[in-house]
Order: C-alpha cells, then structure tokens, then sequence
C-alpha cells in the first residue's frame, strides 16, 4: 500500500513582508548622557507605544509607512516631541532623544513641537522647514532653494536658476551653514558672483531640517 505525501506551499509576496516600517533609538539624560529607562514613547493619535529598556533603547515596530509625530515622557523630566518623522518599510528610521530634567514641577506637562522653536535672536523672522514638507511641496523637485522660492518675501531671477532674492536683496547676499559651518553655494554650476545655479547640489535625504531667517544678517539658510 502507498502512501502519498501532499506538501503545500504558501508563497508570500516580498511586498507584504516588507511594508512594516519601524521607529527606534535611545532616550538619554541631556545633562549626564546617561540612559533613562522605563520613559513613555509614544506616536501621538495612534494606539502605537513603548517603553526604554535597561540600556534607553526604545523600539516601535509594526508601523505603517507614513508620516508621524512622536512623544517622548518621563516622571522629572520634560516632555518632548518631534513632528514628521518619515517612516519606510524598507529601511528603520533612527531617532535619538535627550531629556531635561525639571526639579521643580512635576504637574504639569508642556509639549513643544520642533516646527514652531523660536529663537531669541530670530523670534519673528524665523521659518523652519521640515524635510518631509520638502519632500511634498508641489513643484520643488526635492530642491532646497526650490521651497524657498515659494516662501513670502522671497523670489528669484528666472524660474530656471535658484538664485533667491530675498526682500530685494541681492542673490550674493545670502549666507548658507550646513551644522554651524559656511558653504559658499548650495547649487550646481553657480555663476559668479551669485550664489544660485540651475540645480540644488544637497540630497535632502541627509537633513533633517532648514532654518530660513529673513531678518537677520547675515544668515539666510541654515540646514542640518
């Protein structure tokens, strides 16, 4: 008598494994850059959370690609957040947090999104600008000095350069850092004499935001 063996197999397309992002990093005390175990993580209008372990490390697996804003807490310490962090389900996206600690209250809860921090020298002048808002805005073709031209205040000689007049300033007028360092031009094949050309040379993949200040010289852009 034979028997017959019957062996299923279940192809899973590569796609639907894959789709899962994930959010992970540490969580450290500012001041002593020590880890902080058991704070809060949580992405804010989800069901999504977690906790840091032994070493501040916190993991958020599972996620959707998209964008979310995360919150990060602690009893003693303020709390924090951070606004559109782009998630993608090919690769983890890697955000760190350090906590101020705050001795004297402890009942009450201020949250500061990272997109409206008003410095003391810039507090009206000042526009921030997320990378994720550069990756969507219509028209910019992922160009730093694209985005800006669509800012108020700000134009440019012809729609084919990115030289940035900003309030009738001239384009050699502008001053660009990169982490608190000056760069001459951030574009391709600049003229001389002027600080824009036909193409932006920054991959924006590599910034986590602009800081645009209008009112203040000599800064004009600042990234990092």
């Amino acid at each position: 008598m034979r028997f017959l063996k019957l062996v299923l197999f279940i192809f899973i397309p590569l796609s639907a494994i894959s789709q899962s992002g994930v959010i992970k990093g540490s969580i450290k005390d500012k001041l002593t850059n020590m880890p902080i175990i058991g704070a809060n993580i949580v992405l804010v209008e989800t069901s999504y959370g977690s906790s840091s372990d032994l070493d501040g490390k916190y993991e958020l697996l599972g996620l959707k690609p998209g964008i979310y804003n995360i919150q990060v807490s602690y009893i003693g310490y303020e709390t924090i957040s951070q606004s559109e962090i782009e998630v993608q389900g090919v690769r983890p996206t890697i955000f760190n947090f350090e906590l101020i600690e705050n001795l004297n209250k402890l009942d009450e809860v201020v949250i500061k999104a990272a997109s409206f921090n008003k410095t003391a020298e810039s507090p009206v002048s000042l526009r921030t600008i997320g990378v994720s808002e550069i990756k969507r805005n219509p028209g910019g073709n992922r160009d730093i000095s694209r985005v800006i031209q669509s800012l108020p205040g700000v134009t440019s000689t012809a729609s084919f350069r990115n030289d940035l007049i900003i309030r009738g300033g001239a384009p050699n007028e502008n001053r660009f850092f990169i982490d608190d360092i000056e760069v001459p031009v951030i574009n391709h094949f600049a003229t001389q004499g002027s600080s824009g050309g036909p193409a932006g040379m920054i991959n924006v993949d590599f910034v986590r935001e602009v800081d645009f200040i209008v009112g203040l010289f000599p800064f004009q852009e600042v990234m990092r």
